[in-house]
């Protein structure tokens, strides 16, 4: 009941999976990864062990397709596992097995592989392949578009309920004290891919960079709206404050909000910032 892909960046060397499934919490089962090592989906009759083994079996140098090999040749259980494995070196394998439920099948693609069963048809592996290829942006944003691509082309034949993306990163994770650098999930939802977009624009809001093109001065106009939504938000009392308890009405509704992150310099905001707080 589900659809998944995985896939390596050979620039940022980040190494991800997404997965969407008629089955709640499939981000729980579905996808594993380590930086500098690989990632690993386990689906259908989903062998968990399929994870931390595969990976395991990644870290000894065997590629993709050996780990998949070996994963699937001691398992009395194969014939109704699924799995797809991409390795730090961007070789793909997956394997489908000849129990799983139709329509089950996998395709392997340039740093990915996609695999899905009980699917509407097997247009939902292709467009996982052919969007990721040809989709420009982050890791996550490919693995996102072509998962929804799935969703498009028919995706699970038993409908919609949970999705989930996972990518890694060498220090990449909160504070950079480990290698988690996306780990979203949407555990039930009428529309989870939609909602996992949505969710993954946030993070990105909140984790992300600034850009120095983002950066505004806070001055006449800019100063003025300012003060409007923090006093409409409550953090100023009047717009007639001066600069120190405007600074500080500012520096609380960034911290409250946790934006940390994009706290720039006195005197400057970030755009993306002030239009989340347009929008509060």
């Amino acid at each position: 009941m589900t659809f998944s892909i995985v896939g390596y960046d050979p620039e940022t060397e980040e190494l991800g999976v997404a997965v969407q499934s008629k089955f709640i919490g499939v981000g729980s089962v579905v996808p594993w990864a380590k930086a500098g090592v690989g990632a690993v989906a386990t689906q259908a009759f989903a062998n968990p062990a399929y994870g931390p083994d595969g990976l395991a079996l990644l870290e000894e140098g065997k590629t993709a397709q050996e780990a998949v090999d070996l994963l699937t040749n001691q398992d009395e259980g194969k014939d109704e596992r699924q799995v797809g494995i991409v390795d730090a070196n961007g070789n793909a394998a997956t394997f489908t097995g000849k129990d799983c439920y139709d329509w089950a099948g996998g395709r392997t693609g340039k740093y990915c592989a996609a695999q899905g069963n009980i699917l509407v048809s097997g247009e939902t592996v292709d467009a996982l392949v052919d969007t990721f290829e040809k989709t420009e942006g982050t890791l996550a944003e490919r693995l996102l578009t072509a998962l929804d691509a799935g969703q498009d082309a028919g995706g699970d034949s038993r409908g919609k309920q949970a999705a989930a993306i996972y990518v890694v990163k060498e220090k990449a994770g909160y504070l950079g004290v480990n290698d988690r650098y996306i780990d979203l999930r949407v555990d039930e939802h009428p529309d989870p891919i939609k909602e996992l977009i949505r969710i993954y624009k946030l993070h990105q809001l909140y984790f992300g960079q600034p850009k120095k093109e983002d950066e505004v001065v806070i001055e006449g106009e800019v100063r003025s709206e300012i003060e409007d939504h923090l006093a409409r938000l409550g953090y100023l009392e009047s717009k007639e404050a001066n600069d120190a308890t405007f600074n500080d009405a500012l520096t609380s509704f960034l911290h409250t909000e946790n934006f940390e992150g994009r706290e720039l310099e006195k005197g400057k905001i970030d755009k993306q910032v002030l239009k989340f707080m347009k929008n509060k």
